[in-house]
């Protein structure tokens, strides 16, 4: 984003401070009621009108779409919705993640897994009832434009751009030059004050013609000569004239802010170039540094003052990297800083992000003496003081988090680092926000270890991967997606010779098979799983294997083989100590024989399951089999019994209504 100095101010209640451009505002305006080519023929126009505003980084480019979206905000009830197109590097985003974002926004399904062309498709749809604003910011080229525009002539799209986009009917660019000489002159006098200005005002002018009247040139000179109150307007105009012709004025005046800083503070300034999204915090510049958390922020305090840094409308501390000014940050650190610098600046940076993510999981598991002990094992500086600012933090830092996951791969290696981050990324997400709310940016960082799997030929990696993948596809609905990504992890899992990812993907073949209904198939796998199970002696996952294959055969209606297998699960549950899921294989061993006509022996499998189930003081399964027995013993003709049953049953779910309620009706539907 340009974040040029044209509008110095984000906050609505104070008195617009946006300068200039009263002639490119009126045309843009104007632009909006013209009648398009369509409506000239007689058509009605079948998508949104699109106002192109085009100049250089650093000419207010982006402020002049803002400012027009404010003017006109009031004509599109269903709000403004922004999306940047382009990374703080020039990289193109991609349309898919784009299109997720937006539908975020607009609080609309997300579907993990959801193809480019899917999104896009239902963000056409959600914006087809709706009178929107779409402020597209640095658009990389023609298509990301064209595939997120509204099918609806009620919206309309404030594209920016360095230059023209063709392919696009019916669009007038508004190009940018410079500002009017007036309202540049204002622009420097809010960083140095009036008497500067007024005491000398053709060195004022001459200043804003060395800068060729361009916002972010500008504001850095209004910068310098805010930090040095003694000096005069007309010696930095001398100074930048004194430049030369290399480069842009933006450039020029860039040079000369760099070379007053110290040698610490530009060190710092330049790291920021690695900072992911361009978003930085004062753990991030701490990190790249290699300085004290407090010292970090103030060098960052300093660096808004000075007009290099912009800092976030945020409930934390959070700063934005100008846009105008990455690619000299970028040369800056390439000239001066050695690559296993900047190597090791990155590693630093990565290492206090996993940390960060630690601790911010951590403070979520109060129950865990292991957790605690470890939160309390970090420094103070890494520390949330509950989890309400863990979760937002987490939420504040999203976008540079997914970017920081981004960067960790971007060389197309999965080192230790990479994989730690992702890691501890995706736990803390699941634990803040749950898989399901957290699933659309769990699917993008596996489909990351994915893509990186396949270049390096990673086997093992990617049987993770695709495992991972297919968990989210399944848990979202996507049965059949989930199944074609189990089998392609069962391969990589052999490829690997990794028994592990091969054992859990015949499991989970065999799982969404049974999703689709398809229990012979279901049991097959199942039955696999099991063999290799039994032969490595991993006796608990033996035993849950055997409760899912005896499912399998209760679906097809095999209940003799279906009662063997709950009879195996319960022996090797016993063997392991599990008393927990001792007590549940007993209560599907029950099921089970009360489905083949057995109401005697499933009335004393059940018995026994209450008094495991006591044993694992699990009060929501005694209730359930208390009201199981209760059936059961109503079938059996004892209803004075079965009303005892009934009894203990609402005795312990009389603390929770809702509970109640539901194992009710569960067991209406048994």
């Amino acid at each position: 984003m340009d974040t040029d100095g044209v509008r110095l101010s984000e906050d609505p209640a104070e008195e617009s401070r946006f300068l200039g451009r009263t002639r490119e505002l009126k045309e843009l305006r104007a632009d909006i009621e013209r009648a398009g080519l369509d409506t000239l023929s007689g058509r009605k126009a079948p998508r949104a009108r699109v106002l192109l505003i085009a100049g250089r980084p650093g000419s207010g480019r982006t402020a002049l779409a803002e400012e027009l979206a404010a003017q006109v905000a009031d004509g599109y009830p269903d709000g403004v919705l922004r999306a940047r197109l382009s990374e703080p590097d020039g990289t193109r985003v991609p349309v898919g993640r784009l299109a997720r974002e937006l539908l975020s926004e607009l609080g609309r399904p997300n579907p993990p897994g959801a193809d480019e062309d899917d999104l896009t498709e239902a963000l056409r749809t959600a914006l087809a009832d709706r009178k929107v604003l779409l402020l597209l910011d640095d658009a990389a080229d023609t298509e990301q434009v064209d595939a997120l525009l509204p099918d609806t002539p009620d919206c309309l799209a404030v594209v920016v751009a360095e230059g023209p986009l063709t392919g696009i009917a019916d669009v007038r660019p508004c190009t940018l030059g410079g500002l009017d000489t007036k309202s540049a002159v204002e622009l420097l006098s809010r960083h140095t004050g009036s008497v500067r200005i007024t005491v000398d005002p053709r060195a004022a002018e001459h200043l804003v013609e060395v800068c060729q009247a361009q916002p972010a040139a500008l504001t850095l000179a209004g910068g310098w000569l805010a930090a040095r109150p003694q000096a005069a307007v007309a010696d930095l105009a001398k100074q930048v004239h004194a430049e030369g012709d290399e480069g842009t004025a933006l450039s020029r005046v860039f040079r000369l802010a760099y070379a007053s800083l110290p040698s610490p503070a530009a060190r710092i300034l330049r790291l920021l170039s690695l900072a992911p999204a361009g978003l930085v915090d004062p753990h991030t510049a701490s990190a790249l540094a290699g300085c004290s958390v407090n010292g970090a922020r103030t060098t960052l305090d300093d660096f808004v003052a000075l007009g290099v840094l912009r800092a976030v409308d945020s409930p934390l501390p959070e700063y934005e990297v100008p846009g105008c000014l990455h690619a000299l940050l970028r040369a800056l650190a390439e000239t001066h800083d050695r690559p296993a610098e900047l190597q090791l600046a990155r590693a630093r940076m990565l290492e206090r992000t996993v940390r960060l993510l630690q601790s911010c999981r951590a403070v979520t598991e109060t129950d865990s003496p292991q957790a605690r002990e470890k939160l309390l094992g970090m420094p103070r500086a890494l520390r949330f003081p509950h989890p309400r600012a863990a979760a937002e933090w987490l939420r504040v830092r999203r976008p540079a988090l997914l970017a920081a996951a981004r960067l960790a791969v971007a060389d197309g290696e999965l080192d230790t680092l990479a994989r730690r981050l992702m890691s501890q990324l995706v736990r803390t997400m699941v634990a803040h926000f749950g898989t399901e709310a957290a699933a659309p940016d769990l699917y993008g960082i596996h489909r990351l270890v994915l893509d990186v799997a396949e270049r390096r030929e990673l086997p093992r990696e990617k049987a993770a991967a695709l495992l991972n993948l297919a968990d989210l596809d399944a848990r979202t609905g996507r049965t059949a997606e989930a199944l074609v990504r189990y089998r392609a992890a069962l391969d990589a899992g052999r490829e690997a010779n990794d028994p592990y990812a091969t054992g859990r993907a015949m499991e989970s073949v065999g799982g969404a098979h049974l999703e689709l209904g398809d229990y012979d198939r279901a049991a097959d796998w199942f039955g696999r799983a099991l063999a290799q199970r039994l032969a490595r002696a991993e006796r608990a996952d033996a035993a849950r294997v055997y409760g899912r294959l005896a499912t399998a055969h209760t679906y097809a209606g095999r209940y003799g083989e279906a009662q063997r297998g709950w009879r195996a699960a319960v022996a090797g549950y016993r063997k392991a100590g599990d008393v927990a899921a001792h007590a549940r294989a007993l209560s599907e061993l029950a099921r089970v024989q009360e489905y083949a006509g057995r109401p005697e022996e499933s009335l004393r499998t059940c018995q026994e399951a209450v008094e495991w189930a006591r044993r694992a003081e699990d009060v929501r399964l005694q209730a359930a089999l208390h009201l199981r027995l209760a059936d059961t013993l109503d079938h059996l003709g004892d209803p004075t019994a079965a009303g005892l049953q009934r009894s203990a049953a609402d005795r312990m779910l009389r603390e929770d209504p809702a509970e109640a309620c539901e194992i009710r009706s569960a067991s209406s539907e048994d």
